[in-house]
């Protein structure tokens, strides 16, 4: 079977081809910042931005769950999918990045992946958790991985792509409904 074709969006979302050449290398290059305590953990580099810092902080579990999710920048969304070879929906895309860089099993359904973990405030998000939206006149009928700054990634609807998106914009901030952590540890 050949490898998903992953495209950049054609309009929203954050800027990804600086994202995308720069996944995965090791925060060393970067001669202003101190290395992690522990390397193996795939690191985000974005324009010496804020998701470096972060991923940075965060942990190496954690760290793997935001790389794995930014991995799958580009895969066509599909309603019901679960896998990078055939697409993914929202539910489908997080089930996917906690199973695969975690061993976690979350249920294929935004409202009931909403069930599970700890309520968190907005002011409170941290990277990994996850952001839960209404976009089908229902309350968390969306669910996405947060990025930190502001950003999450998601399976948008039909049409799009994984990608990055800015919390703030006027219809995300609209249609927040509510946030949850994944015990990881």
């Amino acid at each position: 079977m050949s490898a998903p074709k992953r495209f950049l969006p054609k309009r929203g979302g954050v800027k990804l081809l600086p994202l995308l050449l720069l996944v995965a290398l090791a925060l060393p290059a970067m001669a202003d910042e101190q290395p992690p305590a522990k390397t193996e953990a795939p690191i985000l580099i974005l324009d010496r931005g804020p998701i470096v810092r972060v991923v940075s902080q965060a942990g190496d579990t954690v760290g793997n769950l935001v790389s794995g999710a930014l991995d799958l920048i580009g895969i066509r969304y599909r309603r019901g999918g679960t896998s990078p070879d055939t697409g993914f929906d929202c539910s489908g895309f997080v089930s996917h990045v906690f199973r695969k860089t975690l061993g976690l099993i979350l249920p294929h359904s935004a409202r009931e992946i909403a069930k599970s973990g700890e309520k968190v405030r907005k002011d409170e998000l941290q990277p990994g958790d996850l952001v839960f939206f209404n976009t089908m006149r229902r309350t968390f009928s969306h669910v996405g991985i947060y990025l930190g700054e502001h950003l999450f990634v998601h399976a948008p609807a039909s049409g799009g792509e994984v990608r990055v998106e800015d919390m703030r914009t006027s219809y995300w901030s609209k249609r927040f409904t509510g946030a949850r952590r994944i015990d990881i540890n």
